[in-house]
């Protein structure tokens, strides 16, 4: 049996909000937790700095930060697998924000790449890229959320 794995996901939001708002809850550990790693994040947002995100349930992520342009642009690779820093591009999809002003409020582009990369079976990538679309389909609506209410 074939399997078709997307090797790329894409979404867009538009969050009423300054893009220097959308900025503080994209990349400090205090709003992190709130919109997508519960269990904490340990993050230095600087290129080649180390990047940790905590779920309960699945464990921690390490990823390295590739790009940080402060309101405009943050990339990283994370982890596949929990509990492993990812030595080979092959363990590490690539997941990139890009903010613009539009209006009294910013666009906030998101995609996660390279999943047709990764150095597991066809069937585990498909299953990546479908955890991932809901995972983070919802996160960025809560991160949206956040910054619309934040006022700090």
């Amino acid at each position: 049996m074939t399997v078709t794995v997307d090797d790329r996901i894409e979404r867009e939001v538009y969050v009423p909000a300054p893009i220097d708002r959308v900025w503080r809850v994209l990349t400090t550990p205090e709003h992190i937790r709130a919109w997508y790693a519960p269990g904490g994040c340990e993050i230095d947002p600087h290129p080649g700095g180390r990047l940790r995100f905590r779920w309960d349930e699945h464990g921690e992520f390490h990823g390295m930060v590739e790009r940080a342009v402060p309101d405009a642009l943050f990339r990283f690779r994370l982890a596949l697998e929990p509990d492993h820093a990812p030595s080979d591009p092959g363990e590490a999809t690539l997941v990139e924000f890009a903010l613009s002003p539009e209006g009294p409020g910013t666009r906030l582009r998101f995609a996660e790449s390279g999943i047709r990369a990764l150095t597991v079976p066809d069937d585990a990538k498909a299953k990546h890229a479908e955890y991932a679309t809901l995972s983070w389909t919802s996160a960025l609506e809560e991160l949206a959320a956040i910054a619309a209410a934040s006022h700090n």
